[in-house]
């Protein structure tokens, strides 16, 4: 990148993605890579890890942020909503969503966010990428993550959008809900005695 072509946007996503490189990235190589034009930042989140990347990004860059929702929202208990996920992936379910984007083909960059859920993209992100046309498109994943890694999450996307180009995202270690549950729980079994 040469001083002549460095736009305020190129250079705030240089600094973003090297100040989430910081804090946990697998790789980041998409700022030379994205095309110019609208930016969208589609995330889904069960805990809201995902939610506070997909914000940061949003912000950073001025870009159009959409929450990827199930049309039937998953259960609320954590390991019911693991069990359906589960069941959903072996069956290649994908479950019918909320909302669609609007304005869709207007974007030629999606930041696509969401957690890694049995070591792959959760059911509905294969609904969110079946349901929107990303031909042409440049797919920058922001993916967290409970310690296991990304699994097949990325073959996934790329599988789903297969006429999107994918460059190098942003991933991060975020097993909070889960640890969370299980130290109430053992707090919980402690107060009942």
């Amino acid at each position: 990148m040469t001083p002549e072509n460095l736009t305020r946007r190129k250079i705030l996503l240089s600094s973003l993605l090297l100040s989430l490189a910081a804090g946990g990235a697998t790789t980041v190589s998409a700022a030379a890579k994205l095309a110019e034009g609208r930016m969208l930042v589609a995330y889904f989140s069960r805990s809201g890890n995902t939610r506070v990347v997909a914000g940061r990004v949003s912000l950073a860059l001025g870009a159009d942020l959409f929450e990827i929702e199930p049309q039937y929202p998953y259960p609320v208990d954590y390991f019911e909503t693991v069990q359906q996920a589960k069941s959903e992936t072996e069956r290649g379910f994908e479950p019918p969503l909320k909302a669609m984007v609007p304005d869709f083909a207007q974007h030629t960059t999606v930041f696509l966010g969401f957690p890694i859920w049995g070591m792959t993209a959760p059911p509905v992100i294969r609904s969110f990428l079946a349901r929107h046309d990303l031909a042409g498109k440049t797919i920058v994943p922001l993916v967290t993550h409970g310690g296991f890694g990304l699994g097949d999450s990325l073959e996934v996307v790329s599988r789903h959008a297969p006429n999107a180009s994918r460059v190098d995202g942003f991933s991060m270690q975020a097993p909070q809900e889960r640890q969370t549950i299980e130290k109430v729980t053992k707090w919980l079994d402690v107060l009942e005695r």
